[in-house]
């Protein structure tokens, strides 16, 4: 592969670029640091240039912030990635979606691509990053295959923000346990993100391939329950569980009062907690690996015992 990665100096994009030149492949690590703007119509297609597949992993991430940022990074640049690879004949993308693309604010269990995009989001990211999605499978058809992965929190060494912010709340006595406690998720450690990326492409031969214009849930194989396997982790960084609870109904509103008087205010930063985060804090998040395992032959290469003992021992040197 000649393959242009967006997002590649980022965590998962780098990792990604870092696993495809050990395949032997050449492989772009494109971003604002490169000089890569997806924003640039006329810059993109230039730095595209000779490359066969694209890998595009860089989005605007967050539960908060303006929705015309996350319109313009997640949705316009998107477009511009795809329209830029026609007018080049690239013929290969794969896209790095999320599971919240189809998250109702419901419980999710062993769920598969069979669950609609719901009817409203109570978040900017999960939203745009479906209308992405949606063109991204749409364009697929006579000179471009594409395909949609999505990883579900995804953690391991070099995660700049999921670990590091849950550990830091723990730290300082700020972290709760949002709902029963009892609720599973599924992971995805990074290297194992990665190599479905890396798997998915080389199934990806044309419009009619078997992941041809379809979303695949890409995490790892077994459920942890969430706040057993956080304590297990902060417990291994001689952190304290946390224990304290908050009712899953009583963060929701938490969080709606913070998201007014966010907005009310025009405070910068995040609130501390938001509708989004609590219902994903409070709820069941698993996912079945049976279409990808079909579709491209998912397998994740690293356990659930190595990618943990990986993370902490990158925690302990942070």
């Amino acid at each position: 592969m000649k393959a242009f990665v967006t997002g590649g100096n980022g965590f998962l994009g780098a990792e990604l670029v870092r696993q495809l030149r050990a395949a032997g492949h050449e492989a772009t690590a494109a971003s604002r640091q490169t000089g890569v703007d997806i924003l640039d119509p006329g810059g993109l297609r230039t730095a595209m240039a000779g490359h066969d597949i694209v890998f595009h992993v860089a989005a605007l991430a967050g539960v908060w912030g303006r929705a015309s940022d996350f319109e313009r990074t997640n949705i316009l640049g998107t477009e511009n990635i795809v329209q830029a690879m026609r007018e080049l004949g690239i013929g290969r993308l794969v896209y790095t979606s999320s599971p919240s693309v189809v998250f109702d604010g419901g419980d999710q269990i062993d769920a598969t691509s069979t669950l609609p995009y719901p009817e409203r989001f109570l978040a900017d990211y999960p939203r745009t990053k479906a209308v992405a999605e949606r063109r991204v499978l749409a364009a697929n058809g006579p000179g471009l295959a594409t395909v949609a992965l999505r990883p579900h929190l995804i953690y391991g060494p070099g995660d700049p923000h999921l670990l590091p912010r849950l550990l830091a709340r723990a730290r300082a006595g700020r972290l709760r346990v949002v709902g029963s406690g009892e609720n599973r998720v599924s992971l995805s450690f990074v290297e194992n993100a990665a190599a479905a990326h890396h798997q998915a492409a080389l199934a990806l031969t044309g419009p009619q391939s078997p992941p041809a214009g379809r979303a695949f849930f890409v995490n790892d194989p077994g459920p942890v329950r969430l706040w057993d396997w956080l304590n297990g982790l902060f417990g291994q960084l001689g952190v304290a569980p946390v224990t304290r609870r908050v009712p899953a109904g009583v963060a929701y509103g938490a969080g709606a009062v913070a998201e007014a008087v966010w907005r009310l205010l025009g405070l910068s930063g995040e609130p501390p907690m938001t509708r989004f985060v609590a219902l994903q804090l409070a709820t069941h998040h698993t996912y079945s690996l049976a279409e990808a395992q079909q579709a491209f032959d998912y397998r994740p290469p690293v356990g659930p015992e190595e990618a943990l003992a990986r993370t902490v021992a990158s925690l302990r040197t942070a």
